[in-house]
């Protein structure tokens, strides 16, 4: 369930409102950070939300900006200070992919693209033991369990009585047919995902391989939309090292379009569970 206060999206908020005072001003990003004896990065990091903002640097800003409007100061300023407090993955201690669990917790909508592996969401304890084995070979017992439990505690969104995620996953065929773990381990993972599939808030649609080329082919992307309508789209591309996200409105509408050819190349819902089911049949032990 997503907390009352999310300090990955009230960083986002700010700085979308930072970014709208700065360019109300006329000023570049270089001339605030000349004029505060700063470097540029740091301004935009802080606009992006990527990067703490304190209650100092608010302050420091609206100076610049010269905003008056003493409500609008202290709105800032009481955002600055949530964006400071800790999420539930806090708890955790140090997660490189850290802000993606922040939007996911505060999503209202989440669309993914998988072609190799079960989206985390939907990942049974064994299945996603099995995965974090084998990508992560060099990883100790604890740094395994705690990613282990990571997981799981992200899939709460999935199950909250009140406000659940709105979930649409389109997955590749070949991640059903590769044996994670064991059979018995991929069999299970398999009814588990149709079982899933039957919420009315979850959508799970497979691409077969016979529909050839696709335009997921370029790798997985997750789309995740949110409840208030400051909060802008964010497409989301992990990596091995480093993550990307996107924000402009062209780039979530290009991925946009790209998932909605997704969905019109994958079985339906009703023909993808059916098909999960003959793969698990094969599979079982």
């Amino acid at each position: 369930m997503a907390s009352n206060v999310n300090p990955t999206v009230r960083r986002r908020r700010l700085g979308q409102e930072l970014r709208r005072l700065r360019e109300l001003k006329g000023m570049t990003a270089e001339e605030v950070a000349e004029r505060l004896l700063v470097s540029q990065s740091k301004i935009s990091r802080l606009e992006n939300g990527r990067r703490s903002i304190s209650q100092r640097d608010v302050r420091d800003l609206c100076g610049v900006y010269e905003v008056e409007d003493h409500r609008i100061v202290d709105s800032l300023m009481q955002m600055a200070k949530d964006s400071r407090q800790q999420g539930w993955w806090h708890a955790f201690g140090d997660i490189p992919y850290s802000v993606y669990i922040g939007l996911e917790t505060d999503a209202a909508s989440l669309r993914v693209y998988e072609s190799l592996i079960v989206p985390g969401l939907l990942q049974t304890r064994e299945y996603a033991q099995a995965v974090i084995e084998g990508m992560w070979p060099e990883a100790t017992p604890s740094e395994i369990d705690k990613r282990i439990q990571i997981r799981l505690k992200r899939q709460d969104r999935l199950t909250d009585p009140v406000n659940p995620l709105r979930f649409w996953a389109v997955i590749d065929e070949a991640l059903l047919r590769r044996v994670v773990g064991n059979r018995q381990i991929m069999t299970d993972q398999l009814l588990h995902l149709a079982q899933l599939s039957e919420q009315p808030h979850v959508t799970l649609q497979v691409l077969p391989y016979d529909v050839g080329a696709h335009p997921g082919m370029y790798g997985k992307f997750a789309i995740l939309e949110f409840q208030e309508a400051m909060d802008a789209s964010v497409v989301y591309l992990e990596g091995v090292t480093s993550d990307l996200y996107l924000e402009k409105a062209n780039d979530v509408q290009s991925y946009a379009v790209m998932y909605e050819h997704l969905r019109a190349k994958a079985l339906s819902a009703e023909q993808s569970r059916e098909f999960i089911h003959k793969v698990a049949e094969s599979c079982s032990p």
